[in-house]
């Protein structure tokens, strides 16, 4: 068997679906499980639908995911891009040359023709068969011209699409790795379109010749591209090559099994990526979504998924995307990430702060964060105090003279504290310490430290947030509290 080799082939409309982001991970799992090789290339036909610099967000997003592919098109300096690889252009716009030239062979062979059906003739045919409870397909008319019918509307230009001729007779079978065995009969199948009036070519020829010429072993893609691939076998079999393995992805789906779409959420890796989600956890998350590893392990690394992963457990049914399960390992990955680095990863979503903030921010807030945005930095009371009224001060089973006694012996006691001492550890002693000595309860004392450091109700605990906050600023707003009082 030839070198397994797999390929992600995205259309450059927009952002990365969290669906494309799942084919393009199993196609690099696979590959890179068996040694082989990953290919990235842009189908880029369809020029009305691409959207400028997708391309180039389609590179970065996969760079920073960890998909390095071995083959395709790659930044290079400034916004230029470059390619690697012995099979490009791996633009498809910049290969029509070659599908024209594939599906002449196919004309001379009489496994293609011309058709000059025009737009109005063909819309009238598809209403008629609606009309008839009929499947819409193309009649066959042009296939009736005779040779000199054909040369006299070539030669006058008139315009024409090329179609691939369909057996009447027999069905296509194959197997999928995912889905077993599939049959359609030839007779369901429409006579599609090769290459369209202006020259481009339609998906289905681009995506056979391409994957044939890159020397694609295994197709993997989601299974809204079932219904294609007999129509795409038929064109391997015209053109006399070897069929690469398929294997159809089941859809992902929103929670009440409708296909995942932008109405309920988010569906863009972008969208993750800018509310502070880590890639490791996404890449993690979307594994899982229609893939069940053999154990009940649910923490992979990329590397580890590379092992572990197999089509073989790829299930069928629909996936859910769980946007709460998403949450979790997100949350997983943050608090295992040093402060630095999550420091590093914030700084783009808050480009105004200065390292030194963030850092005090997420120090104070890294074992409660679900995304990087889920704190709000710019509101953040570390970075300035929020206005409060002195009876948040009190705590519901106290009184104002207790509050007040109680931030007084805290202030007391806090300006002592040497500052090579002020640690969460001594800070949490120190206030145990007086609700001991002076007959009072854990709420007598913590909650008016507090609020008085924060300006709210529910925070981290009153040692954690001062340990950050330091002993000056500390200091300074218990007296505040206390003037209030």
């Amino acid at each position: 068997m030839s070198k397994i080799k797999t390929r992600f082939a995205p259309s450059p409309t927009g952002f990365l679906h969290i669906g494309s982001l799942r084919t393009a991970l199993y196609n690099y799992l696979f590959a890179k499980q068996h040694q082989g090789k990953f290919l990235l290339r842009i189908e880029d036909t369809d020029q009305s639908r691409s959207v400028k610099n997708a391309d180039k967000q389609l590179i970065s997003v996969l760079s920073k995911m960890g998909l390095n592919y071995d083959e395709g098109p790659i930044m290079g300096r400034g916004t230029q891009i470059s390619e690697k690889g012995q099979t490009g252009p791996y633009f498809q716009s910049k290969r029509l040359k070659i599908y024209q030239e594939y599906a002449k062979i196919l004309v001379k062979q009489d496994k293609a023709y011309y058709c000059f059906c025009s737009a109005e003739r063909l819309d009238k045919l598809r209403t008629e068969q609606q009309l008839n409870k009929q499947a819409p397909k193309y009649d066959g008319c042009c296939k009736k011209l005779t040779e000199n019918e054909k040369i006299q509307k070539l030669q006058s230009r008139s315009p024409y699409v090329i179609r691939l001729k369909v057996p009447k007779q027999g069905s296509v079978k194959f197997n999928d790795l995912i889905r077993g065995s599939v049959e359609i009969k030839n007779e369901e199948i429409d006579e599609q379109v090769l290459i369209k009036s202006d020259g481009f070519p339609t998906y289905h020829l681009a995506n056979v010749v391409d994957d044939h010429l890159m020397s694609i072993t295994h197709v993997i893609r989601g299974e809204e591209w079932l219904p294609s691939t007999p129509k795409h076998i038929l064109l391997y079999e015209a053109f006399g090559w070897t069929l690469p393995a398929f294997a159809h992805l089941p859809l992902l789906l929103n929670a009440d099994k409708s296909k995942l779409s932008k109405r309920q959420g988010d569906v863009a890796v972008e969208d993750y990526l800018a509310k502070g989600y880590l890639a490791e956890a996404l890449i993690n998350y979307v594994a899982l979504l229609g893939w069940h590893p053999v154990d009940d392990q649910e923490i992979f690394s990329l590397t580890e998924l590379v092992k572990k992963f197999s089509l073989e457990r790829v299930q069928k049914a629909g996936a859910i995307f769980d946007l709460e399960k998403l949450n979790w390992f997100n949350g997983y990955y943050i608090r295992k990430t040093p402060v630095q680095e999550l420091t590093r990863l914030t700084k783009p979503l808050y480009p105004d702060f200065d390292d030194k903030t963030l850092f005090k921010i997420l120090q104070l807030e890294k074992n409660r964060l679900v995304n990087l945005t889920s704190v709000a930095f710019k509101n953040h009371f570390l970075v300035s105090l929020p206005a409060y009224s002195p009876n948040q001060l009190i705590f519901k089973k106290s009184d104002h003279l207790t509050a007040k006694k109680s931030l007084s012996l805290a202030l007391n006691e806090l300006t002592k504290v040497k500052l090579k001492a002020w640690r969460t550890d001594k800070l949490h002693q120190i206030l145990e310490k007086l609700v001991a000595d002076n007959g009072l309860t854990n709420g007598d004392v913590f909650w008016p430290v507090r609020v008085a450091i924060s300006g709210q109700e529910k925070s981290p605990g009153p040692e954690e947030i001062m340990s950050v906050l330091g002993q000056a600023e500390t200091l300074h707003r218990l007296q505040k509290a206390l003037d209030m009082l």
